[in-house]
């Protein structure tokens, strides 16, 4: 930059005594003009810091540096000129000196900047989908960096169409293909932080036909909070495929179970039970109670909610505390010592196959830790009880989904005798990146070359984050009277297989199948798990209302009175003790009336025993007829 300021100075001066030729202008001076401009513009410059600024970063601070720098260099000049009597009017050539000088010193700097920014071959060439404050911001940030190189912006809307920022030119959606052909652009990147998961969803339906990795930056809120920069590019969400906009929480509801309370929440290190924790702890409670029986979970939750709590400052005592729900004396002692008000039991097996292949197990801990539960709550008088339950008790065909239905009976009957809790239950689907879940299954099996697997070709299920299924539990909670089957509006049911062919593509990647050989990852039908269903359901019956919160419904269902119940309960405690494999099934079976089993017993120390293991033990290929068939 030395040599260039060098050479813009001497050009600069040689203009301005051509500008000024016919002003009186001593000819053997032209030559002193120009070295002394050269000689007095270097210094100058590198006392204000004009060398100490990396040019391919420089911005708007350039402009104000540039100005003054040239500006001195002028005026140094002008002084000059009018004590060495090198010309008539030195103020002329000291004006014309410092516009041209400006033009030339500013200019070599903006294109060294451009031709840095824009030279990298090593860096991912990427389109931005967005040409708003969001994608602007992007585009400079990514042109200063060093892993991507912005070719092109693409915006829906025409009046953006045309128009360039930072250079770069912003096309209609319908011109990504001819880019991407154009510019080897490899990723789109989705510059739309504040869009709606609706609109994210449109967009992201429309690029999942190219060839391109899909890729965004993170969301308004995110960069406003400072949990996020404008340029950390992140993969797409799962949440932006289904296109769910979350119901912002009613405040009262989240505060008047917990707010100023002591809350006991089991289950706590779990999928579930860990994200309760963390909308609990910024309600900011009197105590929050984690009872856990994984020494590892209950360490990284206490660990995680002490941390939130520093950060923002809220007063709430976190109690970590080792145990099972099956322990009734250490859950009633627990619950006696801190006075605990309100219960979220999220304790439960809850993956179908294994609980299938584990019946004693998957009864004992669903089925009797509710009991134990629900029975320390009622004796030390705990206000609420609220049971975390599933999508899968209504109508089950597994072990898992009969158990979770027997345990809402077992709440349901505990109601009409305790005059004390207000027990009730809390029923929804799927929720996103939880343990076992098919989204993170996914994501590993195509970042590892697939195959990817699904079961079934026509299986759906219902989807919804981990942060609003918890919120929503907790302010469905609030709502209870007694004895209540709360039903959350999980939205619209996706077909699985649909899911993994969006998500291959918007990782750039391509289905490999018949239509297309020579794709990069291939979707194996693997047959349906132990006891596993192609659809689930919400409701038993139709006997449902609205509540106060518009995602949260009220449903009316039959129960058994807990003088039926409890000799259910007694002879399923008998026959598991005696480890009596067939009476277990039978009694479960005549408990839970809606239970159809789908296969003979699976439990796998049984088949073992009995040489009968079944087919969905064992995970094979299957190939299924299409749909039309």
């Amino acid at each position: 930059m030395v040599i260039a300021d060098a050479f813009s100075y001497a050009i600069a001066a040689s203009v301005a005594v051509w500008v000024l030729s016919d002003s009186v202008i001593r000819d053997s001076a032209i030559p002193a003009i120009i070295i002394l401009s050269v000689v007095v513009a270097v210094p100058v410059h590198h006392f204000l810091g004009l060398y100490a600024s990396i040019v391919r970063y420089m911005g708007a601070e350039l402009l104000a540096v540039g100005l003054k720098s040239t500006l001195l260099v002028s005026s140094i000049l002008a002084a000059a000129c009018m004590g060495l009597q090198f010309v008539e009017n030195p103020i002329r050539i000291g004006v014309v000196m410092w516009a041209f000088s400006l033009i030339l010193v500013i200019g070599a700097r903006f294109v060294a900047r451009i031709f840095l920014s824009r030279s990298n071959r090593n860096r991912e060439r990427v389109i931005i989908f967005g040409a708003g404050n969001g994608g602007a911001q992007l585009t400079e940030a990514l042109l200063n960096g060093d892993d991507y190189l912005p070719v092109a912006l693409i915006d829906e809307k025409s009046g953006l169409h045309g128009i360039r920022i930072q250079g770069l030119k912003v096309f209609p959606s319908s011109n990504i293909e001819e880019i991407i052909q154009k510019t080897g652009a490899q990723s789109v990147l989705l510059a739309i932080p504040s869009a709606s998961r609706r609109r994210r969803r449109h967009v992201l339906q429309g690029l999942s036909q190219y060839p391109v990795r899909v890729r965004t930056m993170p969301e308004i809120k995110d960069i406003v909070s400072g949990k996020a920069q404008v340029d950390e590019i992140r993969d797409v969400n799962v949440e932006d495929l289904l296109g769910r906009n979350p119901v912002p929480p009613i405040q009262g509801l989240l505060e008047s179970s917990l707010s100023g309370k002591n809350v006991m929440v089991t289950g706590a290190g779990g999928s579930i039970g860990s994200e309760i924790c963390r909308q609990i702890v910024k309600v900011a409670p009197k105590r929050l109670i984690c009872f856990e029986m994984s020494e590892p979970a209950l360490y990284d939750i206490d660990r995680e909610l002490r941390k939130i709590a520093k950060e923002k400052n809220i007063d709430c005592e976190i109690i970590a505390l080792l145990g099972t729900v099956l322990d009734t004396a250490r859950l009633k002692d627990a619950l006696d010592t801190f006075s605990v008000q309100t219960v979220y039991h999220a304790a439960a097996y809850k993956h179908v196959p294994i609980v299938e292949q584990n019946l004693f197990q998957g009864i004992l801990n669903n089925v009797f830790g509710t009991l134990s539960a629900a029975t320390a709550a009622s004796e030390t008088s705990v206000e609420t009880f609220v049971l975390i339950s599933t999508d899968k008790a209504v109508n089950p065909t597994s072990v898992m989904g009969a158990t979770k239905r027997l345990a809402e009976l077992v709440l349901q009957a505990f109601n009409t005798m305790s005059s004390n809790t207000v027990f009730c239950m809390v029923r929804f689907g799927n929720v996103l990146e939880s343990s076992g879940s098919v989204v993170p299954l996914f994501r590993e099996q195509i970042r590892g070359g697939g195959p990817v697997t699904v079961t079934h070709r026509d299986i759906i299920r219902y989807f919804m984050t981990i942060p609003e299924a918890s919120q929503l539990v907790i302010q469905a909670g609030s709502m209870a009277h007694g004895g209540d089957v709360f039903v959350l509006d999980m939205g619209r049911p996706v077909r699985i297989e649909d899911l993994a062919k969006r998500m291959i593509n918007l990782m750039g990647l391509t289905v490999r199948d018949g239509d297309n050989p020579e794709g990069d990852i291939e979707i194996q039908y693997v047959g349906l798990r132990p006891a596993e269903k192609l659809y689930e359901e919400l409701l038993i019956g139709s006997n449902v209302s609205g509540t106060d919160h518009p995602r949260i419904m009220r449903a009316k269902e039959d129960f058994l009175p807990s003088n039926v119940l409890e000799p259910v309960l007694d002879e399923l405690r008998t026959a598991s003790n005696r480890l009596d494999y067939d009476t277990t099934r039978e009694i479960l079976n005549r408990a839970v009336k809606e239970y159809v089993p789908s296969s003979d017993i699976d439990d796998v120390i049984w088949a073992e025993k009995t040489g009968t293991a079944s087919q969905g033990q064992k995970q094979t290929v299957v190939e299924f007829p299409s749909r039309d068939t």
